[in-house]
């Protein structure tokens, strides 16, 4: 034991007791590790000498690699992302949603998020040279708005482009700049602001697709449009008188709406009496040309008849409204007055 000493023969251990002492006797280390070294060999079949225990040692080593290697080499792609896997730096082929398998160090997986839509705000935190632009009809005009877009093919992303988000920053002004520059400054802060968004996003997906930075434009979301600070109680001193012009030609209009129909009700019933009044004169005049043609055929076949009645028809309608009449005599003179009341009244 290598523990013993010369006192009295007796075997005494570190802490000065031995077998017979009163103190609790200490493990025996040379036997622990014997022991362990014998489950070793058997666990890896070394048995019993030195060059079996090396052999096992290096197996269990090889084995704690491969275990490591495949821990390593498996990877996990969720349903959000998208395995890119690249052999020497070069892509070779992009992985969906599960559980796929590489060689490591010679395969790389980069995986990024291409469901996730991100955000870039342009003209927020600016300059003013950013969200400032020069409308179709010659006025300044300081747009802010975002832009939402999301990964598109994961391999062309990581590659094609190097500052992905100055990038679309970039052709998205520029894109914006283009429309606004061909339209009035009404149009852009009022009813145009839609098809603004729609033909920016157009400008700029095309333009990426032409990069093929592997993007796509999701939305175009314009949040202040205002002229400059500087001018900008002018401008609304402008819109102000503006308003009141379009106010009075709505009451204009409104009034027109109003009196032409009427007028033209008028004119309608105008011409419709007109009708009637030419229908009722024809139709007199035919009904005596027809009394008048009917007189004359009976004048000429009875002339002193139909003249003398023609006489009497006549005077009975002249004096039938009168109530004194003058008779003349040629012969006595003139008799003053003939009673036609007095006589009526007898009758």
């Amino acid at each position: 034991m290598p523990w013993q000493n010369n006192n009295g023969g007796k075997d005494r251990g570190p802490w000065g007791s031995g077998p017979g002492g009163g103190g609790q006797e200490p493990p025996n280390i040379d036997e622990l590790i014997r022991k362990g070294q014998d489950k070793f060999r058997n666990t890896f079949g070394g048995g019993g000498s030195g060059r079996g225990g090396g052999r096992g040692l290096l197996m269990m080593i090889v084995m704690m690699f491969l275990i490591g290697y495949l821990y390593a080499a498996f990877y996990k792609v969720q349903p959000d992302e998208a395995g890119v896997v690249l052999r020497f730096g070069k892509w070779i082929e992009t992985k969906g949603t599960g559980l796929h398998f590489h060689f490591p160090p010679i395969d790389q997986v980069i995986i990024p998020k291409v469901t996730a839509v991100n955000k870039i705000d342009v003209g927020f935190g600016g300059g003013k040279k950013e969200r400032q632009m020069l409308t179709g009809d010659e006025n300044i005009v300081d747009v802010q708005y975002s832009i939402l877009w999301r990964i598109k093919d994961p391999a062309r992303f990581l590659f094609n482009l190097e500052q992905r988000e100055q990038s679309i920053k970039s052709v998205s002004e520029s894109a914006m700049r283009e429309v606004v520059a061909r339209m009035a400054i009404e149009q852009i802060m009022t009813s145009e602001r839609l098809e603004i968004e729609i033909e920016v996003r157009g400008i700029m997906q095309a333009v990426l697709d032409s990069y093929e930075a592997g993007i796509e434009i999701t939305q175009i979301k314009m949040d202040t449009v205002s002229p400059p600070s500087q001018v900008s109680e002018a401008f609304n001193d402008v819109q102000k008188a503006e308003a009141d012009r379009d106010k009075t030609i709505n009451e204009a209009k409104k009034y027109q709406n109003k009196i032409v129909p009427t007028a033209r009700g008028q004119a309608e019933r105008m011409n419709q009496e007109a009708e009637a009044y030419k229908a009722r004169a024809i139709t007199k005049a035919e009904g005596e040309s027809a009394r008048f043609l009917s007189v004359y055929e009976q004048y000429k076949l009875a002339k002193d008849v139909t003249r003398r009645r023609l006489y009497l028809e006549t005077m009975e309608r002249i004096l039938g409204n009168t109530d004194k009449v003058i008779l003349e005599n040629e012969n006595s003179g003139v008799l003053p007055y003939l009673p036609l009341p007095a006589i009526k009244k007898q009758n």
